[in-house]
């Protein structure tokens, strides 16, 4: 697996990235700058971090969604590349237009960051074939705007597609009310693209890779993603 991680002024957590993908793959990817025009030769993932690219201003995601670097990543996308957004990555993904929808203010209008449980909605992608279908797992989420939202038919093309990655959910699996932490349309955490080649979700699954720092939940995405190289 040869990965790339594409930071932009603002992006914070390309470290934990790296440091998850070298775990999983035995490779350091490589580190590319936002204005860079093309990726390493070979590339199988490309990642967009985390973190308040270009400070957040306008909406969060919306000018490294034009940046000069997404030119390439929509080219690796369209030729069946793997491509994974976390957090602001996933605002990017929407704001670039490899992803629908958007994210949106929290709907407490609050900053999260706690602790989370997710529901693995499918485990035959390139992202969660080391889950099990239904598996509840715990990460952490930390975001201001991980609304999601979209249009009625989008939802339902989401849905009906099976494109939902991720929901929110309790600890025994259960839907809705206070394991939604943000406001979410149907508890959507995460989304494919059409090709399933693309992931955005808000949650960190790279923060939760080593028991010493609370829990390894995360590790299997890595995992999933090493072995489809």
């Amino acid at each position: 697996m040869k990965a790339a991680v594409i930071v932009f002024p603002g992006s914070n957590r390309e470290g934990d990235m790296a440091r998850a993908l070298e775990q999983a793959t035995g490779q350091k990817p490589a580190m590319l700058w936002h204005a860079d025009h093309e990726l390493p030769a070979g590339t199988d993932l490309v990642v967009l971090p985390g973190g308040f690219s270009y400070g957040d201003y306008l909406r969060c995601g919306a000018i490294a969604g034009r940046a000069t670097i997404m030119d390439a990543v929509r080219a690796h996308a369209a030729r069946g590349g793997l491509v994974l957004g976390v957090c602001n990555g996933f605002q990017i993904l929407c704001e670039s237009g490899l992803l629908p929808g958007l994210l949106m203010r929290n709907a407490n209008l609050r900053f999260v960051c706690k602790m989370q449980h997710l529901r693995v909605e499918r485990n035959d992608t390139a992202f969660t074939r080391h889950y099990a279908k239904g598996q509840v797992i715990e990460v952490c989420i930390a975001h201001g705007e991980g609304n999601y939202e979209a249009d009625d038919a989008t939802i339902a093309r989401l849905e009906g597609e099976g494109l939902v990655a991720f929901r929110y959910c309790a600890a025994d699996g259960a839907l809705g009310g206070d394991a939604n932490p943000n406001g979410s349309r149907n508890d959507i955490a995460g989304i494919y693209s059409e090709k399933r080649n693309v992931l955005g979700l808000m949650p960190h699954p790279e923060n939760l890779i080593d028991p010493l720092v609370g829990g390894i939940d995360g590790r299997a995405l890595f995992e999933s993603l090493a072995s489809a190289a």
